[in-house]
């Protein structure tokens, strides 16, 4: 493990999973790089001692030139912005590799789908076409794959419905069990990865504790929050349509499609099951359990008055 103090370059690190990494590198007394458009946006992380640099995904000059210096970059490729996340991750990387950047981590921000061919989906196609690149370039390099996060539970396809409805509502099966991962203990498994070098090459597919189906996922509401909630497994096309509303026509019919799959091919729930064991002996990290979560987020289950 690394000991020394590490300058980082955080992208997405004003988003739910970067900020995460900005924090948990403050806590463990490294210095993030919080790369950003607006400076407003970063204003609370520079409050917290984060360091700001203005720069843009799709301008490769302003990149290099944030990524000098740096001795390591904590990438995120977020899906809903006017860059694709290919195009972000091959111009973070061409920026890194022109700095002399010593290590990236990436999050690539989901489980691909089990099909080779493309999905529809940005989140989950370009996993492919960026691993490869990230390989050939030569860079070292540590890739954390999640699966499913707890703040998705957050969105407006989940929350009002436990607020208003006492229902949890999301798109999986009702029998399908998942483990849900918290986006602060994805921070901590990037800050892990961040301070061990000598794990170059290591891709790690990364989840929650607890293995949950609907009924379970909704009884750890229950006890969190303190009243009967149920599971209502939301039909992907249901599911869809909200995220339509919310990020504009279209943008949720490819995860809806996604979503689908788990339906079509129950073979592909399995994807969702992990043994984080041997991932936890190499990045030693204490997990949140869904309970623990709920309780921090009350008041966004909490019954509109």
């Amino acid at each position: 493990m690394s000991t020394s103090k590490l300058k980082v370059l955080v992208y997405g690190a004003t988003g739910s999973q970067g900020s995460p990494v900005v924090r948990k590198l403050l806590e463990r007394g490294h210095t993030p790089y919080v790369l950003t458009r607006d400076s407003q946006k970063a204003a609370p992380l520079q409050a917290a001692g984060a360091q700001v640099v203005t720069g843009d995904v799709s301008d490769r000059e302003s990149l290099q030139k944030a990524s000098q210096g740096m001795d390591a970059v904590a990438l995120m490729t977020p899906v809903f912005t006017a860059v694709p996340p290919a195009v972000t991750a091959k111009n973070a990387i061409d920026a890194a590799v022109a700095a002399g950047v010593p290590l990236i981590v990436w999050n690539t921000g989901g489980k691909p789908s089990a099909a080779n061919e493309s999905v529809g989906n940005p989140l989950l196609d370009h996993q492919q076409q960026t691993t490869a690149y990230l390989q050939a370039s030569g860079i070292p390099h540590i890739i954390l794959q999640p699966t499913v996060y707890l703040e998705n539970l957050l969105g407006p396809y989940t929350a009002p419905f436990v607020a208003n409805e006492n229902r949890l509502a999301y798109p999986h099966p009702a029998d399908m069990q998942a483990q849900w991962l918290a986006s602060d203990d994805l921070g901590a498994l990037m800050v892990a990865a961040l301070e061990r070098p000598h794990l170059d090459g290591s891709r790690f597919e990364i989840s929650g504790p607890e293995r949950l189906d609907g009924a379970a996922l909704a009884e750890q509401f229950s006890r969190a929050l303190g009243r009967p909630i149920t599971y209502y497994a939301m039909p992907p096309l249901e599911f869809g349509a909200i995220l339509n509303q919310v990020f504009g026509p279209g943008a949720g019919d490819a995860v809806a499609k996604d979503y689908q799959m788990l339906y079509d091919f129950p073979e592909q729930k399995r994807k969702y099951l992990l043994d984080m064991q041997p991932v936890l002996e190499k990045l030693p990290v204490r997990l949140t359990s869904v309970q623990e979560w709920v309780a921090q987020h009350a008041v966004a289950f909490a019954p509109a008055r």
